[in-house]
C-alpha cells in the first residue's frame, strides 16, 4: 500500500518550533559547573577550520583555550585575537605541538592541520593522556585508521571525529524517522558536492618563506622540496599530503548516507572520473562518481571540484531513497517526498552553518564540541566516536584507491580490508620519514 500525503506529514519531522527548542548542546550541567570542571583545549592548526574550533570551544561554557599551535607565524595574531574576543585569555603560542602534549593542564587536543598529520597527532595526543577532537579525514591512509582505533582503545581517551552533521538536531531527527520507516525500506542514497575551484598552476621550487617551518610542516611525510603552490591549501590535491575532494568533502554527506541506510563497510567499491579541468600539478580527479555496494543497498557519491552546477538546488547534500518515498537532507534542513516526487514536508533550521567555505563553522560544530565536552564531564555517548567515524573514512580512502588503480575493490565487510593481498601490500599504508613512524 502506498504511503499517503497525510501519513507522510503525520510521520515526518518535528515541527519547526520543536526543533528550534532543542538544546544546543548534549550535556546538561553547564549552568552549575565549578572551576574544577573547566575543560582546557589546545587548537592545532589555526588558519581556517581551526578558527571554527576556537569559536565552538568558546560557545560552550566553562572552557578555555590554553594553547594555539601552527607552523606558520602569520596566523598567530589573528587566532589569538579571536580567542580573546570570544571571552578568553590570550593563549600560548607554540610551533611544535609536542611541547603542548607535555602540559598536564591541557585536557583536549583539537586537530585542524593538513591531513598527513591527522592520525599521527591524534595518536601522540592519546599517548600523552589527552582527549582529541579530530577533523575529517581522521587518517591519510587506511592503516592509520586501524592504528588510531587501536590507540583509542589502549589509552582510553575520547576521540570525536569532525563530521559535525552527526550533531545536527534536524539530521538526527530525520535519520531516526527514516529508520522508523518514514519512506519505507531504504535501499539507495546519493551524496554530492559541487564547487568551482580554479587551477593550482605548476609549482616552482623556491626558498622556504621565513614565516613557515617547512621541516615541521612535513612531519611524518617523506621530505620534499618546498614549492610555491602547496601551502597553505593546495596540499589537498597531492597524494603525498592530501586525500582529494572525496575525503575533503564527501566525508560529510557520504557519512549521512551510511547513517541513514544503517550500513557499515561495503562489499565492493568502484570509482570513475578524472582531471578534466586545467593542466596543472593537481594529482587527483576533479570529477568523480563512486559506488559503494552492499547486499541490497547502494550509496553513490558524485563530486565536481571545478563545476558548481547544483543538484536539487543544493551545492551539497544527501538524497535517501526508499520504497515509499525519499528524503533530501543537508546542513540547512530537509525535504520529504512521496514516491511520485511530491514534496510533502519541508524543514529549515534557520541556523548559521557554513556549507561551502573552508572554515565550515556554525551551530552544528558548536554542538559537536559540546557533545565531546559532555562525554568528558559526564560520559555522554559521543555522536561520532572514532571507531564509527573511521568506517566512513576507510570506504572513502578505498574509493581513492579504486580510482587510482582502476579496479573494482572487494572488501571484507567485517574489517573493511581489501581482499586482494597485492593491493593491501601496495596501498593500505604509506612510507614515513625516518623517526616519524607510527607506533601505538
Amino acid at each position: 500500500m502506498s504511503t499517503t500525503r497525510r501519513t507522510f506529514i503525520k510521520n515526518s519531522a518535528l515541527t519547526a518550533s520543536a526543533l528550534a527548542a532543542a538544546p544546543m548542546f548534549s550535556y546538561g550541567r553547564d549552568s552549575i559547573l565549578g572551576a574544577n570542571d573547566r575543560v582546557n583545549f589546545a587548537v592545532l592548526g589555526v588558519r581556517s577550520r581551526g578558527k571554527a574550533h576556537i569559536n565552538s570551544i568558546a560557545a560552550n561554557e566553562n572552557t578555555r583555550i590554553t594553547h594555539i599551535c601552527d607552523v606558520d607565524d602569520r596566523y598567530f595574531e589573528e587566532a589569538s585575537q579571536l580567542a580573546i574576543e570570544k571571552g578568553g585569555k590570550k593563549p600560548k603560542w607554540e610551533k611544535d605541538f609536542r611541547k603542548i602534549l607535555e602540559d598536564k593542564d591541557v585536557d583536549v587536543i583539537t586537530i585542524a592541520t593538513p591531513e598527513h598529520w591527522h592520525a599521527p597527532m591524534a595518536i601522540a595526543a592519546l599517548q600523552a593522556g589527552k582527549h582529541v577532537y579530530l577533523e575529517k579525514p581522521s587518517s591519510h591512509n587506511p592503516r592509520e585508521g586501524e592504528l588510531l582505533i587501536e590507540a583509542q582503545k589502549k589509552y582510553g581517551k575520547y576521540v570525536q571525529m569532525g563530521n559535525q552533521q552527526r550533531s545536527s538536531n534536524h539530521t538526527q531527527h530525520i535519520v531516526k524517522q527514516i529508520h522508523d520507516g518514514l519512506i519505507g525500506d531504504v535501499y539507495y542514497a546519493k551524496a554530492w558536492y559541487s564547487n568551482k575551484r580554479g587551477s593550482i598552476g605548476v609549482g616552482k621550487e623556491v626558498p622556504v618563506p621565513s614565516y613557515l617551518d617547512w621541516e615541521l610542516w612535513q612531519g611524518p611525510a617523506p621530505r620534499r622540496a618546498y614549492k610555491d603552490n602547496v601551502h597553505p591549501y593546495n596540499w589537498h590535491w597531492f597524494w603525498h599530503w592530501g586525500t582529494g575532494e572525496t575525503l575533503n568533502n564527501a566525508t560529510h554527506e557520504v557519512d549521512v548516507c551510511r547513517w541513514a541506510l544503517d550500513v557499515g563497510h561495503p562489499q565492493t567499491i568502484t570509482a570513475n572520473g578524472g582531471r578534466y579541468h586545467y593542466q596543472d600539478d593537481w594529482e587527483f580527479y576533479d570529477t568523480l562518481i563512486t559506488n559503494f555496494n552492499y547486499d541490497g543497498k547502494m550509496i553513490s557519491w558524485e563530486g565536481k571540484s571545478c563545476n558548481a552546477a547544483k543538484f536539487y538546488n543544493r551545492g551539497r547534500g544527501s538524497l535517501i531513497v526508499g520504497t515509499e518515498g525519499s528524503v533530501i537532507v543537508d546542513r540547512d534542513g530537509y525535504e520529504v517526498m512521496t514516491k511520485s516526487g511530491e514534496v510533502v514536508d519541508t524543514y529549515k533550521s534557520g541556523e548559521e552553518n557554513e556549507s561551502m567555505g573552508t572554515m565550515g563553522g556554525g551551530n552544528m560544530t558548536h554542538r559537536h564540541f559540546g557533545n565531546l565536552i559532555g562525554a568528558i564531564r559526564e560520559g555522554t555517548p559521543l555522536h561520532s566516536p572514532i571507531e564509527e567515524g573511521n568506517v566512513s573514512i576507510n570506504m572513502l580512502l578505498l574509493s581513492n584507491i579504486a580510482w587510482k588503480t582502476n579496479r573494482l575493490l572487494e572488501l571484507d565487510t567485517a574489517t573493511g580490508r581489501m581482499k586482494d593481498s597485492q593491493l593491501m601490500k601496495k596501498h593500505w599504508g604509506r612510507e614515513y620519514e625516518a623517526g616519524w613512524e607510527l607506533k601505538v
